[in-house]
């Protein structure tokens, strides 16, 4: 009997320990319990995931391939066709403009200066070693018609075999005089110089053309100054 009551004894501790190692897991609750079973279900394994994933990664690659292909052309590139053909229709109006000017200025001239009453004058220098030119004035019938300072690079335009008009206007027909005071310094002295010419000419129907001169006279080491007529 002493040895049955020991046996009882024995298992009901045992029951206690084992309910008492149960107890923190049925007090955790259903949601908590089922958790980590949930996790564990929604994580595939490691050797079945790596080939779903890369079959996900790559099945959108076309369909990114013809997205970018069906795309519209960016905004900047059609913007900077805009300003290139505005730009070459700028130019061609510019062109245009300058070609009516050029069209205008001969007009005006004819309208102005007809040939039968027109007479131009014209200045040139040659060599230019004795003499430096600041200013020219002409005279036509004793009436000065125009009076024209130079500037350095002006001076040194002519010195290189460049040709002015200096003077366009009308006369009518007869004999005229025309006379020009070149102003200057004298080289290589330095000293001022004035100098005159004088030409009588007849004008007749048609344009004249006179053609004032500065020439080096190089056996008196000084300038001279000419006026030659354009028959």
């Amino acid at each position: 009997m002493n040895r049955t009551s020991r046996l009882l004894s024995t298992v009901a501790g045992a029951l206690l320990l084992v309910g008492a190692a149960l107890a923190p897991a049925s007090h955790a609750g259903p949601e908590q319990a089922a958790a980590p079973a949930a996790a564990a279900a929604q994580t595939p394994p490691a050797d079945t995931a790596a080939p779903g994933a890369g079959a996900a990664s790559a099945a959108p690659a076309p369909a990114a391939s013809d997205a970018a292909a069906a795309a519209p052309p960016p905004a900047g590139a059609a913007d900077s066709g805009d300003f290139k053909t505005l730009d070459q229709e700028v130019q061609s109006m510019k062109k245009d403009v300058i070609d009516l000017n050029k069209d205008l200025f001969v007009l005006e001239e004819e309208l102005l200066f007809p040939a039968n009453t027109q007479v131009a004058v014209y200045v040139s220098m040659d060599v230019g070693t004795f003499f430096a030119l600041d200013s020219v004035t002409v005279k036509i019938d004793n009436k000065q018609v125009k009076n024209y300072l130079y500037t350095a690079r002006e001076a040194d335009a002519l010195l290189k075999g460049g040709v002015q008009q200096i003077y366009l206007g009308n006369l009518k027909v007869g004999k005229h005089e025309l006379v020009a005071f070149f102003t200057g310094k004298g080289l290589p002295v330095d000293r001022d110089y004035r100098r005159g010419a004088t030409i009588n000419f007849d004008k007749g129907v048609g344009a004249k053309y006179l053609e004032l001169k500065i020439t080096d006279k190089v056996a008196k080491h000084q300038p001279e100054f000419l006026i030659k007529d354009w028959e």
